[in-house]
């Protein structure tokens, strides 16, 4: 392990326990989280566990939920392979848009909810109407969702990139794993 990737770990880590201060509905930062580690932790497998394992401990302490929350993982999922997309050109502007795919790729998954059970049972018909009756009805939180992952991308992205500045030997090491 090296300096940068302990920073980096340390940004995922610390973003997630800010899921356990009281928030609106989906104002949290777990897409950014995703997307963060997705881009900036080089090895790919290493970038899928960290900001998972992440997850994982703040869900110890929030409490696991319902068939619903491996749908809720799944998008997380879908926001770290978009953050690995980004890390070869990454800059102010990719991280806007990859953020804001983030915020529809979690959206349009976890808003899916027709064809998998859930705890309070069937919350839509199995047809188009359930379809879209499911996303007007998730369209309030996504707008949370979608300024929650702006906001955090650029305290994860930003402060980063304001540390690294300080610190130059963040920028040149490779995050490496032992």
């Amino acid at each position: 392990m090296n300096n940068k990737f302990l920073t980096i770990t340390t940004f995922i880590f610390g973003a997630a326990m800010l899921r356990l201060i009281p928030h609106a509905p989906n104002f949290s930062p777990i897409g950014a989280i995703a997307l963060f580690g997705g881009a900036y932790i080089n090895r790919k497998y290493v970038a899928y566990v960290v900001p998972i394992m992440a997850m994982v401990l703040s869900d110890l302490f929030l409490g696991f939920y319902g068939p619903e929350m491996l749908i809720t993982y799944t998008g997380f999922v879908a926001s770290i392979f978009i953050g690995t997309q980004l890390k070869k050109n990454l800059n102010w502007m990719t991280i806007a848009i990859g953020s804001m795919a983030s915020s529809f790729a979690f959206f349009l998954i976890t808003n899916f909810v027709f064809f998998y059970p859930t705890s309070l049972g069937p919350l839509y018909t199995h047809d188009f109407a359930g379809i879209i009756n499911s996303y007007v009805a998730g369209w309030p939180f996504f707008q949370n969702t979608f300024a929650s992952d702006l906001l955090y991308n650029s305290i994860l992205f930003g402060g980063f990139y304001l540390l690294s500045i300080n610190v130059p030997s963040l920028v040149k090491e490779k995050v490496k794993v032992s």
